[in-house]
This record gives structure tokens, C-alpha cells and sequence, in this order.
């Protein structure tokens, strides 16, 4: 029998909560992430460079093939094989600030939550043991929150150290998850 979502609304917030906090304390306490970014040495004048160009926000790619088939061209290769080559996410300037991007965060958490208990209500009945409950949710869970990772490090380039801590944090993430759900599913 399927378990009404609406009876999973506490351990759908909870897990979010706990997901919160443990994501707050991975980049504010523990901070493992700070040597995942770089600046440049002369970041002053690469801003200008950038500047002067008057690009708009999005994903700016160097060097740029507007056809797949630009990639066949000698001068095309010859840029790549030069190096660097690179994805660059620009956005529009504006006042530094957490509280729309934590905001979507929660949501994310929210609506990843709402999934697992979709999946949970659809598979395991009431009374589910904890353990049956923890493995489901949090196989589910670590599918949301650690798989991303790895697209980053194929199609991105992120380098792979970036990715196994991103990976990790989707493990505890998930366990987050799957422990806020187990202990509160219906019994």
C-alpha cells in the first residue's frame, strides 16, 4: 500500500534541515572545498580584458566552435592544442551576498527530499525496518546529491580531486537524508 507523500512531510523538511546545516558545516566550518578554486596573478588585468570584451552572463567557452565541424579546422585545433582551453561561467556584476543562492539551496534540499519520499512511499510499506529505510533513501538521496559530481569532471574539466569531494560531500548529504527519513517513517 502506498504511503500518502503528505504523511512524509516531517521527515521531508527534516532531511532538508539536516542537509542544510551539514552542507553549512562542510563550507563554513570544515571549508575542504577552499582549495578547489584558483585566482589568477594578474586577475586585475585579466578583468579588463574581460571587461573589454563586454561579454554577456552565461557560459563562455575558450577557445569557441560555433559548429562541432570547426573542430576539423586546423587554426581551431591549433588553439586547443595551444591551451588553455576552458569554461567560463560569468555573471553579471552586482554587491556579493549568500541569501538568494542559500534560498535556492533549501529549496533544492526541499524538492530532492520530496523525491526520495516519493520513491519511499511508493516502495517500502509503513512499519519499513530503519535499515530498509536508510538504504533506499539514501541510495536515492546520494543519486541527487553526489552524481552531479561526476558530469563536472567529464564534460566541465573540474579536476577530480573537486569531484571526489563533491562526491563525498553527496554521501553525507545523503546519509543526512536517509537518517532524517528513517527515523521518522511511518510506523
Amino acid at each position: 500500500m502506498t504511503i500518502p507523500l503528505v504523511q512524509l512531510w516531517l521527515p521531508i523538511l527534516v532531511a532538508a534541515v539536516f542537509v542544510f546545516v551539514a552542507s553549512s558545516l562542510v563550507h563554513m566550518v570544515l571549508k575542504w572545498h577552499a582549495s578547489d578554486y584558483r585566482g589568477f596573478a594578474n586577475e586585475d588585468e585579466v578583468l579588463a580584458v574581460i571587461r573589454k570584451g563586454n561579454p554577456t552572463p552565461g557560459i563562455h567557452m575558450l577557445p569557441y566552435c560555433e559548429d562541432m565541424k570547426d573542430l576539423a579546422k586546423p587554426e581551431m585545433l591549433a588553439k586547443f592544442r595551444a591551451g588553455p582551453t576552458g569554461k567560463f561561467i560569468l555573471r553579471a556584476g552586482a554587491e556579493p551576498g549568500m541569501g538568494k543562492p542559500l534560498l535556492q539551496w533549501f529549496v533544492l534540499c526541499l524538492v530532492i527530499s520530496v523525491f526520495c519520499a516519493y520513491l519511499g512511499a511508493h516502495t517500502l510499506a509503513a512499519g519499513s525496518a530503519f535499515a530498509l529505510v536508510f538504504r533506499v533513501i539514501g541510495t536515492a538521496a546520494f543519486m541527487a546529491y553526489g552524481f552531479g559530481a561526476f558530469i563536472q569532471g567529464i564534460w566541465w574539466g573540474q579536476p577530480w580531486g573537486a569531484v571526489a569531494k563533491d562526491a563525498l560531500d553527496g554521501i553525507l548529504y545523503a546519509l543526512a537524508t536517509a537518517a532524517a527519513f528513517a527515523w521518522l517513517w511511518p510506523r
